[in-house]
């Protein structure tokens, strides 16, 4: 579809006639901004009025104790000043040859249960740049040691707390200053199984081969305190591989929860808190796009859970049995939700599914009816398609800045990059679509990431002056360590890093004066 269509696609067309090249002649954008082509080289590269900076790397000191964990993900900023604030940090998964070795050990395994979880840092902003502050009380891990209680009212594969938490995605931030941090994958360390005990996957980390600890212990969203590091498992969003935690409220002032569960053919979810400031209490939906409609998971709702479940925890363990029986829309990799300024609308990238031969994703658009997250029943259409016309596949990561700009990143797997149906789009990168100005409808490519490599988590300071990003797994695809994919981005060994972007392009857009 040419720009017009493609306006007219997104439910814009009341504007197109205020648009440069919207006319019924095509005419030329009056400023276009600078385009950065497809990269395939082993390099962070940005588009022309932007600059990187590392903030810092795997392995990293950040107090006396303890270090940077590995495969950094989501960002999340807690201020504290105007000049200063702390990082969250999601630590996702380990890949073993960079740790230690790919060999089975508990020794090996140990090593690797420090990797995990988050990080909280404290930055302080000096000069236009923001450092790491490394003596700071506030700097602590989370990791796969940790002890954490679930947030509810009965045990949970027999107890109270689970330890550590791991395959930390995205999350999401509460109003009340809290982080959320997403369990996704959580199966590649633990397994998983059924309601009946049965095996349903085996983990290929074999963590569990040494520490035997439930797998229902795993996959919720976690609540963390910034200033403290205090955490819980939230045990009301339900058990799955979580991808995100986005919070906002309805208009009757309760909370809502949106999440995305990760796999090919699983399910969009949304929980309507009982309260205005938690989420431990309230029930919990799933989308059925067919009909329009949030279908309750409480079990006296529905005869079928009734008859297949023995209570509402057994539920919560098992979500997607249940989402399933009470019939949630399978979809294509809901990961990362986010809610447009603009609209208020409920954006949702579907990263691809493969098996569908949907191979380049779209972003989702969600319409709550009376524009209330609080809602029922909803409307939803296809925000922006991935593919060849707008220069993108695989969408992931979103962030909004002031003036509704959507920025977002892509996850081409390493093992497809730059062939079959990925050829021609490059290396994993970070992207803006433009809501405003002469280059309104634009799909812009900001940045281009490394070998391998995929950037997530992008998160904006307070000022939108800087635009933090995770470099996730490098390298991941290298032969052997002797056969290095990628060296970045210190010229040996990869290292996954938080960088910070600045410059008089990023201005530019996030004031609207493009």
């Amino acid at each position: 579809m040419n720009r017009r269509e493609f306006l007219q696609f997104l439910g814009v067309s009341g504007v197109l006639a205020t648009l440069p090249g919207c006319s019924t002649q095509s005419s030329p954008i009056a400023n276009p901004l600078p385009h950065l082509a497809p990269f395939t080289e082993d390099k962070l590269v940005t588009v022309d009025g932007l600059d990187y900076k590392i903030l810092i790397r795997w392995g990293d000191q950040i107090n006396a104790t303890q270090k940077f964990g590995y495969n950094n993900d989501f960002i999340a900023f807690h201020p504290l000043t105007s000049d200063r604030g702390i990082l969250w940090v999601n630590h996702e998964y380990v890949t073993p040859r960079f740790i230690r070795g790919e060999e089975r050990t508990k020794a090996h395994v140990d090593e690797e249960l420090l990797e995990v979880g988050g990080s909280l840092l404290e930055v302080k902003l000096q000069d236009g740049q923001w450092s790491v502050v490394k003596d700071s009380k506030y700097n602590r891990r989370l990791d796969a040691n940790t002890k954490i209680p679930f947030a509810w009212d009965q045990k949970i594969a027999g107890s109270s707390f689970g330890i550590g938490t791991m395959g930390n995605c995205a999350g999401g931030y509460t109003p009340w200053g809290t982080v959320l941090t997403a369990e996704e994958n959580y199966d590649m360390f633990w397994g998983d199984r059924n309601k009946k005990g049965e095996t349903i996957q085996k983990s290929w980390l074999e963590w569990d081969k040494f520490y035997p600890r439930p797998p229902e212990h795993y996959g919720w969203i976690v609540e963390v305190e910034p200033l403290t590091g205090k955490a819980k498992k939230l045990v009301s969003l339900g058990r799955c591989a979580h991808e995100c935690a986005a919070v906002t409220k309805a208009k009757n002032g309760k909370i809502v929860a949106y999440t995305g569960d990760d796999s090919a053919y699983e399910h969009l979810y949304k929980f309507v808190s009982d309260s205005s400031d938690s989420l431990e209490k309230g029930k919990l939906y799933v989308a059925n796009l067919e009909k329009g409609q949030w279908i309750s998971l409480k079990r006296e709702d529905h005869p079928v859970l009734m008859k297949n479940f023995k209570n509402q925890t057994e539920i919560q363990v098992f979500t997607r049995e249940a989402a399933k029986l009470v019939g949630a829309t399978p979809l294509d990799r809901p990961e990362d939700i986010e809610f447009d300024p603009l609209t208020g609308n409920v954006l949702v990238t579907l990263t691809n599914n493969k098996a569908r031969q949907n191979y380049h994703g779209s972003i989702l658009k969600i319409m709550e009816d009376h524009n209330d997250p609080g809602s029922l029943t909803f409307k939803h259409d296809t925000f922006l398609p991935g593919g060849t016309e707008h220069g993108f596949a695989c969408p992931d990561n979103m962030v909004f800045d002031p003036k509704g700009n959507l920025w977002f990143t892509t996850d081409i797997s390493g093992g497809d990059a730059n062939k079959g149906h990925y050829e021609g789009f490059g290396n994993n990168g970070l992207f803006v679509f433009l809501r405003s100005g002469a280059n309104k409808g634009e799909v812009i490519r900001i940045a281009s990431a490394p070998v391998d490599a995929e950037f997530t988590g992008p998160c904006f300071s307070p000022d939108y002056k800087t635009l933090f990003l995770s470099v996730q797994h490098p390298g991941e695809y290298s032969e052997s360590l002797s056969k290095l994919s990628s060296h970045w981005p210190d010229g040996g060994k990869p290292k996954p890093a938080v960088v910070t972007i600045t410059g008089p392009l990023l201005d530019k857009i996030v004031s609207g004066k493009v």
